[in-house]
């Protein structure tokens, strides 16, 4: 048996304001930092001292690891990053609620629509587990912190009898899941860090 950990980025100042970012590199927000640095004193997270360490390499997932898990040697894989949105990056719904191409965008397929000048979801998700299965190939624990799309991807690739949505299988930030793996099966899983009950909440 081995272990896979997923961790999603903590919040940033997109995700504070409901904007798209994907490929945009920016950093965690101060209130994200803040709260992984409350998670990590009072939850309990794996040790990852014999894991392979992955992240997207952009900003917010080194970040994150660095607050989590210390200076760690790692290595940054852009195959996990998140959808690339194109001519969205950075705008909010609101923003773009009458703009033509984006309603043509978010009507009908989300999955197969591709945004302009980017990616469509399935085309992250099938970056994203071709990295993946090639990263399995090595034995060993492996840790990869990166963002909300991929986590999503791997978990319906890995569970896709549960049915869940997007949703519903993305974890807040600086949370995610622990799977338990018989070679490059999936046996179970667990969400990541433990949470306790008497952690302080912002």
């Amino acid at each position: 048996m081995r272990n896979l950990y997923l961790i999603r980025h903590g919040s940033t100042e997109a995700n504070e304001k409901w904007l798209y970012c994907g490929a945009t590199d920016i950093p965690l927000s101060v209130n994200g930092r803040a709260e992984l640095k409350r998670k990590k004193r009072y939850d309990d997270y794996p040790d990852m001292k014999d894991a392979r360490i992955y992240t997207s390499g952009l900003l917010r997932t080194e970040e994150t690891l660095n607050i989590l898990f210390g200076t760690l040697p790692h290595y940054a894989f852009r195959e996990f990053a998140e959808t690339n949105f194109g001519v969205f990056e950075m705008k909010s719904y609101e923003s773009l609620k009458e703009n033509d191409v984006y309603q043509k965008w978010i009507s009908g397929d989300y999955d197969e629509n591709i945004a302009p000048g980017g990616e469509s979801s399935n085309m992250m998700r099938d970056r994203v587990i071709k990295k993946l299965n090639e990263l399995l190939e090595e034995d060993g624990d492996i840790l990869i912190v990166c963002h909300g799309g991929p986590i999503v991807a791997i978990m319906q690739y890995f569970f896709a009898e549960r049915n869940l949505n997007r949703y519903e299988w993305q974890p807040k930030g600086g949370e995610g899941y622990h799977i338990i793996l018989d070679g490059t099966e999936p046996v179970s899983y667990s969400p990541i860090p433990v949470i306790h009950e008497k952690s302080p909440i912002f």
